[in-house]
């Protein structure tokens, strides 16, 4: 039978293995691979696990409370709970410094995915123009991916930047901050649509409306941030308890891969893995498929070429996305209670075109209910008891709006080795582009001022441009390219150094639109599976 080798367990790796093992494949999954943890009291919301368990302090802020912002200190407006650390727990084995970028691994199965908001906004065609495939080519996949997860979203005003696809099911219920700020629009939309050129719309999640195998629906327990008890925000660890299943899958957990060893002639021929206990194998391999994200990815291939005694070059072109969080207050809302027992994510979305479709602006707007909201009352410029005592009577009102910008591939943005032997570690290294200030400024103009149109005020001040690397968008080091190049793959991803090594995850992406990439991701992979497996 036909075989190969996979690196990596996260959105890429995952619905490659699905689409591989439906060509008649026999696929070996190398991966770290660490557990998330059981959920706690899975049939509590927020609320009743807050007022009920014994444990949900430790459960929400931490065993030794690192949750919690104490007055002086900085964080973000959307912070990531501290029993789900696992997922960007370090590895003694991979070795990095940076420089302008703050970048995040993950080691967790299931990946960085363990850590998203179920967002999927496919590319158009617009946004491909630098990519050696379009659209067309992406679609199909879409279609299946979004099959297999399960989507919930609909086809509104921004279906002209966010293509539609099959398989998408009625979204939920509006919350009623969100249901209000839906209403305005529908007031105010011929304006701002002429004026700004800003569109709402519902969000596309990665969600389930109604049940779908072991997996629950969404029942609204506010507890998406501390991870979904319900399994309704979709995983790719969800997907790799099915493949587990296959007869012509493996799964390899508690190994990391250090490189792979290529024979004469360009062909990769083993992979040298290391387990947790420290003893090294040497695993013999027919074709080697990387899909552990665009850092991961790019080590292995680095470390292989200078274990051959190659000069390992520098990958240029690391992208990530921009993303700056404004925070909004709903006129409207203030003094209402506020539902901490509902879906916790957002359910709108802002587009903002652009001339150039490839400068589209996306945003995600989220209503605050059971977020950890120690930030924004730390950065509201009043005393603490004063700030707090704002913030009671205006949860209800609050809001942000995650503002995405595209990037594009430049010199100076690199991936290299430093060092020798075993004390070498990866160079990061990320500079944003000179005219990046003032898009972000134009951007926020856009931004504020169609929250005022729909109500809102917009607090002087708070904006927070979030550190590169904190979207964990990254992409771009080994790009698909149709004019080639040795450090290029082709346009069905497969490394143009060696004839059957593959990466398929976003190291091959030439452009990085303003969107999460998951989806991409994962219909990406899918397509490589398809047309070269």
């Amino acid at each position: 039978m036909k075989s190969l080798a996979l690196v990596g367990s996260g959105a890429s790796a995952v619905h490659f293995a699905q689409s591989a093992l439906e060509r008649g494949w026999s696929v070996t999954m190398f991966d770290v691979g660490r557990a998330r943890p059981d959920h706690l009291r899975p049939e509590l919301s927020f609320s009743g696990l807050k007022d009920a368990h014994a444990g949900a302090s430790e459960y929400f802020l931490g065993r030794d409370f690192s949750g919690v912002l104490f007055p002086g200190a900085k964080g973000e407006y959307y912070g990531f709970p501290p029993h789900r650390e696992f997922v960007f727990a370090p590895h003694r084995l991979f070795r990095s410094r940076a420089q302008g970028i703050d970048p995040l691994m993950s080691f967790a199965r299931g990946g960085l995915a363990e850590a998203w908001t179920g967002a999927v906004f496919p590319f158009s065609q617009g946004e491909l123009a630098d990519w050696p495939i379009g659209h067309a080519e992406l679609a199909p996949h879409y279609d299946e991916v979004a099959r297999r997860i399960g989507v919930a979203g609909a086809i509104d005003d921004l279906a002209a930047f966010v293509p539609p696809h099959a398989h998408m099911d009625a979204p939920l219920e509006l919350d009623p901050h969100s249901q209000r700020l839906s209403e305005r629009y529908a007031k105010v939309r011929e304006r701002l649509n002429r004026e700004l050129g800003v569109y709402m719309g519902r969000t596309r999640a990665a969600l389930l409306v109604a049940p779908r195998g072991e997996r629950k629906a969404c029942d609204r327990k506010g507890r998406c941030l501390w991870g979904c008890p319900n399994d309704a925000i979709y995983s790719p660890l969800y997907t790799l308890r099915e493949l587990q299943a296959h007869a012509n899958f493996r799964y390899v957990p508690g190994v990391f891969v250090r490189r792979f060893e290529a024979g004469e002639g360009g062909r990769v021929r083993a992979l040298e893995l290391e387990r947790e206990d420290g003893v090294r194998e040497i695993r013999a391999v027919e074709r080697l498929v990387l899909a552990a994200g665009t850092l991961s990815s790019s080590r292995i291939f680095l470390e292989s070429l200078a274990h051959a005694g190659a000069s390992a070059p520098a990958l240029e072109g690391l992208m990530d996305n921009r993303q700056v969080l404004l925070p909004f207050v709903n006129l409207a809302m203030l003094r209402r209670s506020a539902e901490l027992d509902s879906y916790q994510y957002h359910q709108l979305a802002l587009g903002l075109s652009a001339q150039d479709p490839r400068e589209y602006v996306h945003g995600l707007v989220t209503t605050l209910k059971a977020a950890l909201l120690h930030p924004i009352v730390q950065s509201l410029p009043l005393d603490l008891r004063a700030a707090l005592d704002v913030t009671r009577h205006a949860h209800a009102a609050l809001g942000l709006v995650n503002v995405n910008f595209h990037d594009t591939r430049r010199a100076g943005n690199r991936l290299e080795l430093e060092g020798s032997g075993e004390q070498r570690q990866l160079s990061i290294r990320y500079a944003p582009d000179a005219g990046e200030k003032p898009r972000i400024q134009a951007a926020l103009r856009r931004v504020k001022r169609a929250l005022r149109a729909l109500g809102c005020f917009v607090p002087p001040g708070m904006a927070h441009v979030r550190p590169m690397g904190a979207s964990v968008h990254y992409a771009g080091s080994v790009p698909m390219s149709a004019s080639g190049g040795e450090l290029t793959t082709t346009p069905g991803c497969r490394s143009r150094a060696f004839e059957n090594l593959w990466f398929a995850d976003g190291a091959s992406f030439p452009f990085l639109p303003a969107k999460n990439l998951s989806f991409t991701l994962m219909a990406n992979a899918a397509r490589i599976a398809a047309e070269e497996f």
